[in-house]
């Protein structure tokens, strides 16, 4: 800016100390000058501006990746989480016993995968009965008058949910009381 000033100082001085005649032609030249100089100032403006946008862009893009690149992924693998939970929630004591190395293993296997999931920021969304329903993570499959609860209260949970992050990647499915109040 400093600088600015001292060239408009010295082309004021050229142009006193210049013929009076020749002014009027040299002020159109230098205001044509500032002009496009102010132009200039302003484009490069703009493209410094854009390009501080693009990379903020760029990083936001790179960030979203890293978080929920895998997400399709991890829709692919929740079916897995399903059906090892309804394998270990369908046997009965007497299979529990005559078949317990197996169910260990299916145990742990869920483990494990809860375990990696949790790694790669899969969060579980399991709502217990008696429940608020939270439309955020729940997704009502049915609503039935039930004695003894709330309205809105979660009488029944199909599958559990899933959240990426801060992302759901499947509301828990739920069964919701409409007893009035």
């Amino acid at each position: 800016m400093a600088e600015d000033n001292k060239d408009e100082m010295f082309e004021e001085q050229e142009l006193q100390a210049a013929d009076p005649a020749d002014n009027a032609g040299l002020e159109a030249e230098l205001e044509a000058l500032r002009a496009e100089r102010d132009e200039m100032r302003d484009r490069f403006m703009r493209a410094l501006a854009d390009a501080e946008n693009a990379r903020k862009r760029g990083d936001r893009d790179r960030r979203e990746a890293e978080q929920y690149g895998g997400s399709k992924l991890a829709r692919d693998m929740l079916p897995v989480y399903d059906s090892l939970s309804r394998a270990l929630a369908a046997v009965t004591d007497e299979q529990r016993e005559r078949n317990k190395s197996l169910l260990e293993g299916i145990d742990l296997t869920m483990k494990e995968l809860l375990k990696v999931f949790s790694k790669h920021g899969i969060v579980l969304i399991s709502p217990k009965v008696g429940e608020s329903f939270d439309p955020q993570h729940h997704e009502a499959m049915f609503e039935a008058p039930v004695p003894g609860t709330k309205a809105g209260e979660i009488i029944q949970v199909m599958t559990d949910g899933f959240q990426l992050h801060d992302r759901l990647l499947r509301p828990a499915q739920v069964g919701v009381s409409s007893t009035p109040g």
